[in-house]
């Protein structure tokens, strides 16, 4: 097992080499594998790339991250240009289901809800809205419901397919 500042040495050099990140005011700690990431930082992207970054490294066992973000002036937007710049990202990401999902945002912080087929289209939701100027946060509460229930496959395993044979004859 890694020592704790091991981990936490590589944290930090991970944290300095992810492309487009300014880690200035993050500050790391780690003890018992728990890393903790603590500070501020200027999008939402930026706070998803620090926890995602620290995830990578060999010994981490868990992560609270307590980074905040805190937008500049410049970055500030009304709630509704992020909700109709959230639509239009999910539109653009996933247009065969992208009116399955709901965007509600409030003080910048964006909640997805809805429903979709498979894991990887939440999470590619997700990946949609969270570099959206003035995001400060993404909740997604997209639930995944199969079209197949397990039951289903079940009981179709059960079923002899067409013609093929219900017993083998003997020899």
């Amino acid at each position: 097992m890694r020592g704790d500042s091991e981990v936490r040495r590589d944290v930090e050099a991970q944290l300095a080499w992810e492309p487009g990140l300014v880690d200035d005011d993050i500050a790391v700690s780690v003890k018992d594998g728990v890393v903790t990431l603590a500070g501020f930082v200027n999008s939402y992207a930026d706070y998803y790339a620090a926890e995602a970054a620290a995830k990578r490294i060999k010994g981490v066992q868990a992560i609270a991250n307590e980074i905040a973000v805190r937008l500049p002036d410049v970055d500030q937007r009304p709630d509704p240009e992020i909700a109709r710049d959230a639509v239009a990202a999910l539109k653009r990401s996933l247009p065969t289901i992208a009116e399955r999902i709901k965007v509600v945002v409030k003080n910048g912080d964006i909640s997805l809800q809805g429903d979709v087929e498979w894991k990887f289209l939440k999470d590619w939701a997700e990946r949609a809205v969270r570099d959206i100027k003035g995001v400060r946060a993404v909740a997604n509460a997209i639930l995944v419901k199969p079209k197949v229930q397990p039951i289903d496959l079940k009981k179709r395993s059960r079923k002899p397919s067409c013609g093929a044979p219900r017993s083998t004859p003997s020899i």
